[in-house]
């Protein structure tokens, strides 16, 4: 399923986005190697040995590290260099608990400002994902996951919202990866995401904002459930 992209007015040099890429996917291969333990806590990140590892520059092997710090993967300490972490249990539960709240306030406004074309791109997405889980296509369906929640975020017409929201998301994103891995997972979050977009597409915001809470918390429940068998 190709995924839209919207291009900005003025943007970074090709350089630069080059550079963000390859940041973005390190980031998003080293937190994969952390949260299904293939680096355990109080491994050692050296940036050279990463950079020549992925024959990369040390620049977004540097960048990739700093986006981990801050979703509570790696500690960095000046004159020590970097080392895997992991949050404390009280600290991913306060950061599901403000996504979760973002994301109820996105739904609910979106189930009232979404335009028909928004809402019928939405219910395509859902519909197409169904069949991406019915196939077990993992791959296709993390990555159409993030365009369904990020559809949600635009729906609610709030562009602070959408900003702190996507900010929030970042952080918590190695988590919410690493939840598709436990067992029935795809499965169970389609028939969440159901009761999300019936609510949307029924116009019921309090419907809406509670679906989605719930479907946040159930997001954090089965990584914690995940994150006990690594």
């Amino acid at each position: 399923m190709p995924l839209a992209v919207m291009s900005p007015r003025t943007g970074p040099t090709a350089e630069a986005r080059k550079r963000v890429t390859r940041a973005e996917e390190l980031r998003l291969q080293i937190a994969d190697e952390i949260t299904r333990g293939r680096l355990p806590p109080g491994t050692t990140l050296d940036e050279t040995a990463l950079a020549a590892r992925f024959g990369v520059s040390r620049t977004p092997v540097r960048e990739a590290l700093r986006e981990l710090a801050a979703s509570g993967l790696v500690d960095t300490r000046p004159h020590r260099g970097a080392v895997v972490a992991r949050p404390s249990l009280e600290r991913l539960q306060d950061m599901f608990d403000v996504m979760a709240e973002l994301e109820a306030l996105c739904a609910g406004l979106a189930a009232l400002a979404m335009t028909p074309a928004e809402r019928r791109q939405l219910d395509l997405l859902h519909t197409q994902m169904g069949e991406m889980m019915r196939a077990g296509d993992f791959a296709a369906y993390r990555e159409a996951n993030e365009q369904f929640h990020t559809s949600i975020y635009a729906g609610s017409h709030n562009d602070y919202l959408v900003e702190i929201t996507l900010g929030t998301r970042r952080r918590l994103s190695p988590f919410r990866r690493a939840q598709f891995h436990a067992l029935g997972r795809l499965a169970l979050s389609h028939r969440e995401h159901d009761q999300v977009v019936t609510a949307i597409l029924r116009g019921q915001r309090d419907a809406a904002s509670a679906a989605m809470r719930s479907h946040i918390g159930i997001v954090h429940g089965a990584y914690e459930q995940y994150a006990q068998t690594i």
